[in-house]
């Protein structure tokens, strides 16, 4: 589960950028980052300045063997790579319909990330989405990017 990169409004590849984990935890591919004084942390709602989406790590050794996609981190010290596109358009599974425009909350925990009705807007929905279990297509709210601030 959680956030797969599919395009950028704007065209082009992915911009894919290292940063170094402000905490010692474990993120998966597909985690939405925040950044901290200049490092990552796992994304949560509300967040003022998100990044994008954990890639894995940057040093191909410091991936959990058993489980492709974890990396158990270490404070300042693991630098891993992440999407930081503030036009960057993901995918993520949600079993609800969705209206282009809608703002949504993201929500769930390392690995298992999805998105949520809206108290924060954190996300905007770029395509109408009809039936649940279709993959419901966000890019993070330009006032929610770290690029993207004024």
């Amino acid at each position: 589960m959680g956030f797969d990169w599919r395009f950028n409004l704007s065209g082009g590849p992915p911009l894919v950028l290292p940063f170094q984990f402000k905490d010692t935890e474990t993120l998966r591919k597909g985690d939405l980052m925040n950044i901290e004084t200049g490092e990552i942390d796992l994304g949560a709602t509300n967040d003022t300045d998100f990044a994008g989406v954990f890639v894995g790590p940057e040093n191909p050794d410091d991936a959990h063997k058993d489980q492709p996609g974890r990396v158990d981190g270490t404070d300042s010290t693991t630098w891993a790579l992440v999407i930081v596109n503030p036009d960057a358009v993901y995918g993520v599974t949600d079993a609800n319909a969705r209206n282009a425009g809608a703002a949504l909350d993201i929500s769930g925990a390392s690995g298992a990330m999805t998105v949520a009705a809206a108290s924060n807007n954190d996300v905007r929905v770029v395509k109408t989405k009809k039936a649940a279990g279709d993959e419901t297509l966000v890019v993070l709210d330009p006032g929610e990017h770290y690029l993207a601030k004024a």
